[in-house]
């Protein structure tokens, strides 16, 4: 172990992790030597007889940790994009291990006192000093004996309860993937499609990606098949709804220790939210007019089909009412939505005329994985700002959904610059292009958004480096990053048939912008649903428990107003991994908050001419590189110039 990867920084570009030379093997230690060290190196801040300064206390614990902070970092990547047994059962032993430390610093009684007794005058230090400060007080640094040993069972019981359902969610991917062995059955999917989709036994197996409308929905004519879909997609991982409902009984035990009547309250408290009645005074004006969108739609579908549709229904029949109002079909943009063109074409060279930056491909830098794609991002000036980790394809190994993680955070405090990575989950043809759905690319150029707020990053320290924002912001910026795709000068770029090199037509650009507000009754109140069961879940009071989970969840549903038969939750509890694995818990709210955000941002763009370098370095230097070094809602009024209003939501999903 004295050639354990993780025990010397990476001499790699960037300090790019050296996939290359880790192995399992490596990880338990490089986990004990990080821990053990990182203790003693808190140890020695907590018991110094100097007086408590920021430099010998804060600056002291963020350098304190770096053999911890590099192994975890690369762990857990692997082990969302690219796990195994092996990793799995580390996973196990490892999560419990690490609650465990995080509470032996945050409860330390000498360390603590020294944090309080540190003051600065510098803005940027203050602002990290209160996040410290508030970091320990959420801890349970006040509390007392007993209550600390209390709250530490509760830690670790939740740690060990989220990973046993992230395990499970990521088994029941395959295991209630839906299965044919005749290809008629697979009518609609094109035959490439199809053919990715065929084993070694000759049967066909179209796995499960984390939401309930699977994308098959759309396009599969056999209504049985769909029916059969739809229900292992909502029926997966069964024992997942246990779980959930002992990880919001124990939420709502520890959110009382720490002097809260709820989780919900708990979380929000350190958000741009604050309380819990803003958010449901948000969330209160949306699903009225979200509901009665959805039942128009749904009457306009069941109309279309000549029947009463059931949910399995809504996806297929929406697309063709979509084609008949406004002679458009999603899958007629497929051919020209090639992946490498998107990212080259499109993401990188939108933030080439916003930003300035460019983007090298690195084939002499690799990942954990064949299909990862290492790129070199310099600004215009061709200065180096750092390296965008690309995985786009879906596998067995990979949980589902899209995401951005950071594997190394900038900071001037070690002299780092980012090394930031996306995950998507397209399915990888068996030969032939990559080609993207409407959706894939949309989320494409938002997974990217969060990569920029990580790569534009320029703070001094690790703890608010980049995307280290309140969960109701981080959101935002990636969100505003959408408006690109559609945008007439990056959509001309990227948007050409891989085969001819045509553009897309103008008139299937202009139907797509027609039919934008189109279903949006279903989307909002699919999102909505799955905020508001978040939302119930982790208003439970203290010792209250939840001994029928589905029932709960209907119910809950029903009180809320948002209880549709044809539009259940984006996520329901046996799968909503965001909640119960995923650190969104009380928190899946936050899409929609940051989305008010990010509709007020676009009509500044659109007002102030839209995709120039001006307006783009006014992003950067205002809120992209400020990460969480200041309040996130000041960086916004910087940017914006004032406060945001609902009004540009409304109107951009037809709710006002």
């Amino acid at each position: 172990m004295a050639e354990n990867p993780f025990f010397a920084p990476s001499d790699l570009p960037y300090e790019l992790p050296p996939f290359a030379d880790i192995r399992e093997e490596h990880y338990l230690p490089a986990f004990e030597r990080g821990m053990a060290e990182q203790l003693a190196e808190v140890e020695a801040i907590a018991s110094s007889t100097e007086t408590p300064t920021f430099e010998n206390t804060i600056a002291a614990l963020e350098r304190s940790g770096r053999i911890l902070d590099r192994t975890a970092t690369v762990f857990f990547s692997v082990a969302a994009s690219n796990t195994t047994d092996g990793i799995m059962e580390i996973e196990k032993e490892i999560s419990p291990q690490l609650t465990r430390h995080s509470d032996a610093i945050r409860l330390n009684r000498a360390l603590w006192a020294r944090i309080k007794q540190v003051a600065t005058d510098d803005p940027e230090e203050a602002w990290l000093l209160e996040k410290y400060r508030d970091d320990f007080i959420r801890a349970g640094a006040d509390l007392s004996e007993p209550d600390q040993n209390r709250l530490r069972a509760l830690n670790e019981e939740l740690s060990k309860l989220s990973t046993q359902f992230a395990q499970a969610l990521l088994k029941a991917s395959t295991e209630s993937a839906l299965v044919v062995s005749d290809p008629k059955e697979l009518d609609g999917f094109d035959e490439a499609k199809i053919e990715s989709l065929r084993q070694d036994d000759g049967t066909y197996v179209l796995p499960l990606l984390n939401f309930t409308c699977q994308p098959g929905l759309a396009q599969l004519t056999d209504r049985d098949v769909r029916r059969r879909l739809y229900e292992l997609s909502v029926g997966r991982a069964p024992g997942n709804f246990a779980i959930a409902a002992r990880m919001a009984a124990l939420r709502a035990e520890r959110a009382a220790l720490l002097g809260f009547p709820t989780h919900a309250a708990y979380t929000v408290a350190d958000q741009t939210a604050k309380t819990v009645e803003a958010v449901e005074e948000m969330l209160g004006q949306l699903v009225g007019p979200a509901v009665r969108n959805a039942k128009r739609e749904a009457e306009a579908l069941a109309e279309q089909a000549g029947f009463d549709i059931e949910p399995w229904d809504w996806s297929y029949y929406s697309e063709k009412v979509r084609q008949a109002r406004y002679d458009f079909d999603g899958a007629a943009m497929r051919p020209y939505f090639e992946l490498n063109r998107v990212y080259r074409d499109g993401v990188f060279f939108a933030a080439t005329k916003l930003y300035g930056v460019t983007f090298t491909e690195r084939p002499d830098l690799g990942g954990y994985h064949p299909d990862v794609t290492v790129f070199e991002v310099a600004n215009e000036d061709g200065s180096p700002l750092g390296l965008f980790v690309l995985d786009p394809y879906a596998r067995p190994t990979k949980r589902g959904g899209a995401w951005m993680n950071n594997l190394v955070d900038q900071s001037f405090l070690f002299g780092q610059r980012p090394v930031v990575m996306n995950n998507l989950n397209i399915t990888k043809p068996a030969s032939g292009p990559t080609l993207l759905t409407y959706d894939e690319v949309n989320t494409a150029f938002h997974e990217f958004g969060h990569a920029l707020h990580g790569l534009f990053s320029q703070v001094r320290f690790p703890r608010v480096s980049g995307t280290s924002v309140p969960r109701d912001f981080v959101e935002y910026p990636s969100q505003v990053n959408e408006m690109w795709v559609t945008w007439p000068e990056v959509l001309a770029n990227y948007a050409k048939h891989h085969e001819t090199g045509e553009p897309m037509p103008a008139e299937l650009v202009e139907k797509l912008t027609a039919a934008e507000t189109f279903n949006q009754g279903f989307k909002t109140v699919e999102y909505l649903a799955a905020t508001l069961l978040d939302w119930a879940w982790h208003k439970l009071a203290p010792g209250e428990t939840v001994a029928d989970p589905e029932a709960f969840e209907q119910a809950a549903l029903e009180a809320a107003g948002i209880a549709f038969p044809l539009v259940r939750p984006r996520y329901r509890t046996n799968y909503f991994a965001h909640i119960f694995s995923g650190g969104y818990s009380a928190g899946y709210y936050s899409y929609i908050w940051s989305e008010v955000l990010d509709a007020e941002s676009v009509e500044w763009f659109k007002e102030n001419g839209g995709l120039t370098r001006a307006n783009g370095d006014h992003f950067r230097r205002e809120l992209l590189s400020r990460g969480g070094s200041l309040d996130p809602l000041t960086a916004f009024r910087n940017f914006r110039g004032r406060e945001a209003s609902i009004q540009p939501l409304l109107k951009r999903r037809g709710l006002d």
